[in-house]
């Protein structure tokens, strides 16, 4: 009888964590919460994180809860994979949301596909995130808008020689070949210039950039790198402009490189988090609310407007809601306004935004834009 009311009891208990679970809503993340990407990784679950907050502050949507679980993929593309995995494994998760590049992204896509559960918001522009694919959706602009919109400004001023700083993998090596594609149609060719991805630069690295004699040098990597390279050219006398894309994390990048950041220019895929638009001024709020203390910067504001993108999807599932019905819903998003800054999703349309500001990074370690 004893062993019997356990058993019982033991029942119950799962029972009751079941019913729970069932009372919330789950988006899977995988990011850089330690490691050489850290910082990044935590800005992009911090924003989504304030969003979700604030929609469950005031009841939820569709009467639950919204929880981002995040799990550290420290940067690595098969840590992602492997975190991908065991999200999926997750029977209330409605979507995979925020991966942070499209390293880390290429072997969670394929999985998502095949349980048919969305891929939203990857923070990456690469090629490799621009494809016809059914569950995945981008809400910022390609990296080949991001490079276009550098090269047309410091093509205009007379610069030829540019070189391409980029990881030696298949995604730095796609990020090369769109520049290489653009410069073609005005008879210039860049030079390359590959590191290893995670991997320290030093003065090695410098002495041979500043070898290749460059006029510009376009980044495509991360914080870290990018800003290792501009203290050692700052450090060396050697003014070269230098433009970076998105992906470098633009905060991420001013804090790195200090008082050498001044005068690098970074594109953007958010308008400015001191803007008065009411987008913005909403998820400054909810990042308030949430306790940081900061001032919001874009990585955190991209991922408020994944995050309610997102919410907004759940809000027009049909019931039941799941990630079938919450695909649905992505599909047939159409236009939808943020408060002054549109996503426009389709049945075919996945890549929600063209949205594109280049910014310099002023002697006050603060974004201006051109």
């Amino acid at each position: 009888m004893k062993l019997a009311r356990t058993a019982l009891a033991v029942v119950l208990a799962i029972s009751a964590c079941a019913a729970l679970a069932q009372e919330k809503w789950v988006i899977g993340q995988s990011a850089p919460l330690t490691g050489s990407n850290a910082a990044f990784g935590k800005d992009t679950r911090e924003g989504a994180l304030a969003y979700f907050a604030a929609v469950n502050a005031k009841g939820g949507v569709q009467g639950k809860p919204i929880e981002l679980l995040t799990l550290d993929d420290k940067n690595d593309r098969k840590t992602a994979g492997e975190n991908a995995k065991t999200l999926l494994e997750n029977k209330n998760l409605l979507a995979l949301y925020g991966f942070n590049s499209a390293t880390l992204s290429l072997d969670a896509i394929p999985q998502a596909q095949a349980k048919e559960v969305p891929f939203v918001g990857p923070f990456t522009g690469a090629n490799p995130v621009r494809v016809n694919n059914p569950v995945l959706f981008t809400l910022r602009a390609s990296y080949g808008q991001e490079m276009e919109k550098i090269l047309n400004f410091w093509t205009s001023l007379g610069l030829k020689r540019v070189t391409v700083v980029h990881y030696e993998d298949e995604v730095g090596k796609q990020n090369l070949a769109v520049v290489v594609d653009y410069l073609k149609k005005i008879n210039l060719a860049p030079q390359a210039f590959p590191l290893q991805r995670n991997a320290q630069v030093g003065q090695k690295e410098v002495d041979a950039l500043v070898a290749q004699q460059p006029e510009l040098v376009l980044s495509t990597v991360l914080s870290g790198a990018a800003a290792q390279l501009q203290k050692g050219l700052v450090a060396r006398g050697r003014t070269i402009p230098m433009s970076s894309l998105s992906f470098i994390g633009a905060d991420q990048f001013i804090v790195a490189a200090g008082p050498s950041a001044a005068g690098v220019s970074i594109t953007q895929v958010v308008p400015n988090p001191t803007s008065s638009l009411p987008a913005v001024r909403e998820c400054g709020a909810a990042l308030q609310a949430a306790g940081i203390k900061t001032p919001m910067n874009s990585t955190q504001l991209e991922a408020c407007f994944g995050a309610k993108v997102l919410t907004e999807a759940i809000r027009r599932a049909k019931k039941p809601v799941t990630a079938r019905t919450v695909l649905d819903a992505l599909n047939n998003l159409g236009a939808y306004d943020l408060g002054g800054f549109t996503i426009t999703l389709g049945p075919n349309a996945h890549h929600g935004s063209k949205y594109v500001d280049l910014a310099m990074v002023t002697r006050e370690g603060k974004l201006s834009s051109r």
